[in-house]
């Protein structure tokens, strides 16, 4: 069954990083339901806790991506090592992006609206792992033919491109698109060609004297913002729990 799967389904090669995503993803899933039963005073679970001080998941997190990466790196492609070092390095990164949120401001926001950052990061990391696995490859490469990929220049060429145009589009403030962009580079096009969002650094850099464009950036932020954040902010609280109303990130 494993053989017919390897063969027929996952393309050679793959199936460590299919197990990877796999245990990223369930690793995620379990650990917000193991927080929510915890933030709600139910079942067996609680903080661990170490000389006072509060052991965030996190932690484990980091060294299990450390030894599941450096032990697929030690490893081959296709051996039972890989495997296992890739369920490893997919576990450890599960937890760590789930408190990513927390890394990034310092502090502890898991349950704040900032935590919010933690269950996108996991959501971003799944679909570009998903698209990876789907055939897709950085910057358009896949989407060479195969003179084409013996023409080294045409091969830098189309990935120098493609990643201008990712970073076109972050910084116009399209994170999402410049993101996918990495994968799907007609996502990254579509990016930079819009108008910047209001708050981005092309706004500041080029609206400041184009009133007119900034203000059509503000309308057309707010549109999006409109049709899109109540649903994209219902779909969190489902994935990771809503925050609580009365914490907020303290500035300091």
């Amino acid at each position: 069954m494993g053989h017919w799967l390897h063969r027929n389904i996952i393309e050679p090669g793959k199936l460590p990083l299919l197990l990877a995503l796999t245990a990223f993803v369930l690793t995620f899933v379990i650990t917000r339901v193991v927080t929510r039963l915890i933030r709600a005073g139910k079942g067996p679970f609680g903080n661990v806790q170490a000389g006072g001080v509060h052991i965030h998941h996190v932690v484990p997190g980091v060294v299990l991506t450390v030894l599941g990466g450096f032990g697929a790196v030690a490893s081959s492609r296709y051996g039972f090592g890989a495997a296992v070092f890739a369920v490893v390095f997919g576990i450890g990164a599960g937890l760590v992006l789930d408190e990513f949120a927390l890394i990034l401001h310092l502090a502890d926001v898991y349950w704040t609206e900032a935590g919010r950052q933690s269950v996108e990061a996991v959501v971003l990391t799944a679909a570009l792992v998903g698209l990876v696995l789907s055939g897709f490859s950085p910057f358009g490469v896949n989407d060479l033919g195969e003179d084409e990929l013996q023409d080294r220049g045409s091969v830098i060429w189309t990935v120098a491109t493609n990643f201008v145009f990712s970073l076109v589009a972050l910084y116009k403030g399209k994170v999402r698109l410049a993101v996918f962009g990495v994968i799907v580079p007609v996502l990254a096009l579509v990016g930079a060609i819009r108008l910047a969002r209001p708050d981005s650094p092309w706004s500041r850099r080029f609206y400041g004297r184009r009133p007119r464009a900034r203000a059509k950036s503000v309308l057309r932020a707010f549109r999006h913002d409109k049709r899109w954040a109540g649903l994209s902010r219902k779909l969190q609280d489902w994935i990771g729990g809503k925050p609580d109303p009365d914490r907020f990130l303290d500035p300091r």
